[in-house]
C-alpha cells in the first residue's frame, strides 16, 4: 500500500519542526513505513527535502522545490507531483484546510480520499471571527464539499461526528472516529522531583484563555510554567508582572522534551474556551500526572470528572479553586495520575491507534 499525506495548507516540515512538534507528528508514519506501508508527504515547504529527507529516510517528500508563490504551486501539485500520486493507493488529509486541493488531486488520479481532521475548522473559525462572519460561512462551505466528496471522514472525537451529520443525515457508515494518538512508551511516568506546580502547555492564543488562568492564579503561593508562544503572549506576560505573579514562560520545546517537563510537575491545566481533541491533554495523561481540564467542546469528551482528572468551568474563580482542591491533596493527584495513564494506555495509545486506521486505510484501498 502506498499513502499520501496532504499537509494542511501552507504547512510544512520546516514549521512542525520549529515550533517543536515534528516528531509527534510522524509518528504514526514511521509506524506505518516499519509495517511496509509506502509513505509519501505532499507539503508546501521550500525546503523540506534537503533539510529533512535524512532524518524522515523512507518517505517521499514532495515540496515546493520550484520556490514557487504559495497559490501557484497549489495549483500544480497534480502536475509537480504526478509521479508519486500515480502510484499511491490512497490520498489523505492532514486537516481540513487544503483538503479542497488534496481532493482535487485524489479525483484527478482516480484514488480514494480519507478526508481526516483533528478539529472541526469551521466551528473554530466561527468562534474566532462569529458565526455569521464571512470567514466562517467559506470554512463551512469549503468543509462541506469535502465531506460530501470523500470517500471515508476521519474524525477525532464522537462529537464531531455528530456535527457532521446534523449537517449531512445519512452519512454514518462513511465516518469513523479515531482518537490522536500519544507515544505511551516515551510520555510515560519518571521518578522527577515535582519542581513545578502548575504546568500549560500550548499555544498563546484567545482560545486557551490564559488570562482568566492567570487571573484565577493571582494571590497564589504556586509555581507555574507556561511553555508556548503565540499572539497574547507579550499581552500575558505584562498581565502576570502587574499582578507580580511569578510565572516562568518558556517558548516552544520539541515534543520529545515535554515527557520530562510533565513528570517535573504536580498538575497539568488546559482552561481553553473550546478544543478539538488536544494531543497535549493526552500527552500529560500518559505521564500519569493530575490534569485539570475546562469543561469545554473537545475536553469533556476526554476527561471524567474525579475519575481521570478534573473538570472546572472556564471562570477564573472555578479554575483556581480545581487548582486549590489538587494542591491539598497529593493522594488525589495520585490517583487522578494514575487512572488518567490507564486510560490513556487504553484509548490513545500509538500502536492501538495505528492499527485503527491501517485497518481503515485497508479497506478504502481495496
Amino acid at each position: 500500500m502506498h499513502l499520501t499525506l496532504f499537509f494542511t495548507y501552507r504547512a510544512s516540515l520546516e514549521r512542525w519542526n520549529s515550533v517543536g512538534m515534528l516528531d509527534r507528528e510522524i509518528a504514526l508514519y514511521r509506524s506505518y513505513l516499519q509495517k511496509g506501508i509506502a509513505v509519501s508527504f505532499v507539503t508546501y515547504g521550500k525546503h523540506d527535502r534537503r533539510l529533512f529527507r535524512d532524518r524522515l529516510a523512507g518517505i517521499d517528500i514532495l515540496c515546493n522545490e520550484r520556490k514557487l508563490p504559495t497559490k501557484l504551486y497549489a495549483a500544480l501539485i497534480p502536475l509537480l507531483h504526478a509521479h508519486a500520486l500515480r502510484k499511491t493507493d490512497i490520498v489523505k488529509t492532514n486537516q481540513t484546510p487544503g483538503g479542497l486541493l488534496a481532493l482535487r488531486a485524489a479525483k484527478l488520479f482516480g484514488k480514494p480520499l480519507l478526508a481526516r481532521c483533528g478539529y472541526m475548522h469551521s466551528e473554530f473559525i466561527a468562534n474566532r471571527y462569529g458565526e455569521r462572519s464571512p470567514e466562517a460561512r467559506q470554512a463551512l462551505g469549503e468543509e462541506n464539499r469535502l465531506f460530501r466528496s470523500a470517500s471515508h471522514i476521519e474524525v477525532t472525537t464522537p462529537a464531531m461526528k455528530e456535527s457532521i451529520l446534523s449537517r449531512m443525515p445519512g452519512t454514518a457508515d462513511r465516518i469513523s472516529v479515531v482518537p490522536n494518538y500519544v507515544d505511551t512508551g516515551a510520555f510515560k511516568p519518571l521518578a522527577l522531583p515535582k519542581e513545578i506546580d502548575l504546568l500549560f502547555i500550548g499555544r498563546l492564543v484567545a482560545q486557551k484563555n490564559l488570562f482568566a488562568l492567570l487571573e484565577a492564579l493571582h494571590g497564589l503561593d504556586i509555581r507555574t510554567t507556561v511553555i508556548g508562544s503565540g499572539s497574547q503572549g507579550k499581552q500575558l506576560r505584562a498581565m502576570a508582572l502587574s499582578l507580580g505573579m511569578t510565572v516562568e514562560w518558556i517558548d516552544n520545546v520539541p515534543n520529545n522534551e515535554l515527557p520530562r517537563y510533565l513528570n517535573r510537575s504536580k498538575i497539568f491545566i488546559l482552561p481553553s474556551l473550546y478544543e478539538g481533541h488536544p494531543k497535549t491533554l493526552i500527552e500529560a495523561m500518559s505521564c500519569g500526572i493530575a490534569v485539570i481540564g475546562a469543561d469545554s467542546p473537545g475536553i469533556r469528551e476526554i476527561l471524567q470528572d474525579g475519575e481521570t482528572g478534573l473538570l472546572c468551568s472556564t471562570k477564573p474563580e472555578s479554575i483556581r479553586n480545581a487548582v486549590e482542591k489538587l494542591m491539598r491533596s497529593a493522594s488525589l493527584r495520585e490517583r487522578l495520575g494514575e487512572h488518567a495513564r490507564e486510560f490513556a494506555l487504553k484509548h490513545y495509545s500509538l500502536e492501538h491507534i495505528a492499527e485503527t486506521e491501517l485497518a481503515l486505510l485497508k479497506k478504502l484501498s481495496q
